[in-house]
Formats: structure tokens, C-alpha cells, sequence
């Protein structure tokens, strides 16, 4: 392993390899179908072209081995949590340096790993996207997955509302104790009525879409006039009968996207602005990253079920060594 990670990098500028210190997320990024693990298990996500075609997206470990060009910041037996394309699933991962965000102090391991790929991802889709202002009211769709939980967070610091939907009543009440205003059983209620009802006929400034096709019509009603609606999953299906005319009329900005498969140059910004955002708030507390589950690496298919069955809260997390530790026992 040594002699092929030291070859690897010989001439690869500012390749870092980390050693994955316990544990490795199972993702909760969502894509067409199920979640992007679940997705490119079943061949629907793959990776981008140049990426490992073994699952996972993030990782925390410590810092194994540098390759030539990287800052003195960069240094052997830094702890650190990494966003990757993929990968993440194995004992040794490589990432440019810049994607490298320091593991909190008072952090565990997994709560480490359950940070940069839903974390990212939300504060994209709020403020990259979205441009989320104070003055916001925000719906997140599947408000007690991983990237939701992060979301309510975010927009509860903004000084933003959020309205959450979930399938549970207990989905709802977990976000609430996060920041949610309000909470909707998209399985017992109409959400774009109940948005109505509670926005007094307004509406949400911004919407943040991981369900696509069956939620279309009650986005549609969801959405206030100049509303952002950021797709970016399709959890709920493909195709929908659009009614652009709708979406015209509220002069709706539909906007698309992946973070995956972005440039170096874009996530290297978006993990810049959101480092100096977010690491003080999770350093003071303000910010927590949820971990539902934490299996050993063995239990993998477990772990791809429990997602499936859709019954968590936040993250579900990989161990691969099987002890979780703090970073300064690592």
C-alpha cells in the first residue's frame, strides 16, 4: 500500500492522501432515485470522469502523505474531514488540499465525517444558489435528512424561517428542536396549501428541492412570487406535466444542481466561504452535525437498507476501524 500511495503521488501536485482515522459516512446526498450511494450501487450516479469509482463522497482521518506543491498549512497527522467525488468508502483516500477542512477540537471522528458533503451541499443550495437573505422564509424538502438537518441550521443563523417537510411526526419534531418554524407530513397534508396557510397567502422566498416530480405541483403552489426554487434530487421521480405558466406568472427562478461533478476551482471557493462561516459555529456549538447510526464498515448492506426503508434522522455513518475516537486520540 505504501510503495503504491508513495508512487501516486510523485508527481501529483497538491494530493494529499488521508488515513481514514475511524469512520466513513454512507452519503445522504440525494440523486434520481435513492441517495447517491444507493444510486451509483444501482448504476444510476456515476462518478465524474477522473473520480474513483468506489462510493462515498466524504471522509475524516489524519493526514498520511503529501504530495509536491502543497502549503505548509497542510501537514502530516493533521486531522482532517474531506470532500471527495468519491472514494470514501476505503481505508486511504486522496484529495487536493484545498478541499481539506480542519476537524473541530471537541469533534468525534464520525460526527468529523458527517460534515463536508451535506454541509456543503446545503450551504450551496442556501446561499451560493439561493442567495439566502434574513428576511427569507425557506421550505426543505426532507427536512430530517442529512442535508436538511444542516439546511434548518443554516437558515436558522441567517435570522431566515424555515418550513420543513418529512414523513413523520417525529421527522418534524427533531427539526423543530434544530431551528424548523414549522414542520409538514407530506404524507397527511397538501404542502403547498399548508405553505399557503402559513405564509398568510404568500408563499416561500426559496425552496430547496430533493424530490422533483411528485412535489412539482405543490412547489408550484409553494412558491411566492420571484421565488428560487433550487432543484437538486429527484428523489420522487423524472417526469411531471410542467405547467410553465404557472412558473411564469410568479416569475419563478428554476435553478439545477449537483456538487459532485463541479470543478476544483468551485468547490475550493465554496469550501473557503463556508469554513468561515461555519467552523466557529461549530467550534461554540451553534452548529451540530447529526448522527442518526454509526455501523462498522461490514455491515455496508445494512446500512444501504436502513437508508432505503427512508426512517432516519440525519447521517448514518461507516467505522473502519471499529473504535470511534476524538480527534486528539486519534
Amino acid at each position: 500500500m505504501s510503495f503504491r500511495l508513495d508512487r501516486l503521488l510523485t508527481n501529483a501536485t497538491g494530493l494529499v492522501v488521508v488515513q481514514v482515522g475511524t469512520c466513513i459516512p454512507l452519503q445522504l446526498a440525494f440523486n434520481y432515485n435513492q441517495r447517491s450511494s444507493n444510486g451509483q450501487r444501482k448504476g444510476g450516479y456515476n462518478p465524474p470522469p477522473g473520480a474513483s469509482n468506489i462510493l462515498g463522497l466524504e471522509a475524516s482521518g489524519i493526514v498520511d502523505k503529501l504530495g509536491p506543491g502543497c502549503p505548509p498549512s497542510v501537514t502530516i497527522g493533521k486531522k482532517v474531514m474531506v470532500l471527495l467525488a468519491g472514494g470514501g468508502n476505503a481505508e486511504y483516500v486522496t484529495s487536493p488540499w484545498q478541499l481539506l477542512m480542519e476537524v473541530p477540537d471537541h469533534f468525534s471522528m464520525s460526527q468529523a465525517a458527517a460534515v463536508p458533503e451535506v454541509w456543503l451541499t446545503a450551504y450551496m443550495l442556501l446561499y451560493k444558489l439561493g442567495h439566502l437573505t434574513k428576511d427569507d422564509t425557506v421550505l426543505i424538502h426532507a427536512g430530517g435528512s442529512g442535508v436538511g438537518t444542516a439546511a434548518v441550521q443554516l437558515v436558522k443563523q441567517s435570522g431566515a424561517k424555515c418550513i420543513v417537510t418529512a414523513g413523520s411526526q417525529e421527522k418534524i419534531d427533531f427539526t423543530k428542536t434544530l431551528g424548523a418554524a414549522e414542520g409538514i407530513n407530506y404524507k397527511e397534508e397538501a404542502v403547498g396549501d399548508r405553505v399557503l396557510e402559513l405564509t398568510n397567502g404568500k408563499g416561500v422566498d426559496l425552496i430547496m428541492d430533493c424530490v422533483g416530480a411528485s412535489m412539482y405541483e405543490e412547489n408550484v403552489k409553494a412558491a411566492a412570487l420571484d421565488g428560487r426554487w433550487v432543484v437538486y434530487g429527484l428523489m420522487g421521480g423524472i417526469n411531471s406535466n410542467v405547467n410553465l405558466g404557472a412558473l411564469l406568472r410568479k416569475r419563478v427562478h428554476l435553478i439545477f444542481s449537483t456538487l459532485r461533478s463541479r470543478s476544483l476551482e468551485y468547490k475550493t471557493s465554496l469550501v473557503t466561504d463556508f469554513s468561515q462561516l461555519a467552523m466557529p459555529k461549530f467550534a461554540d456549538g451553534t452548529f451540530q452535525p447529526i448522527v442518526q447510526t454509526v455501523l462498522p464498515l461490514s455491515d455496508i448492506a445494512k446500512a444501504h437498507s436502513l437508508m432505503e426503508a427512508n426512517k432516519t434522522l440525519g447521517k448514518i455513518v461507516l467505522e473502519v476501524y471499529g473504535k470511534d475516537v476524538k480527534k486528539d486520540e486519534l
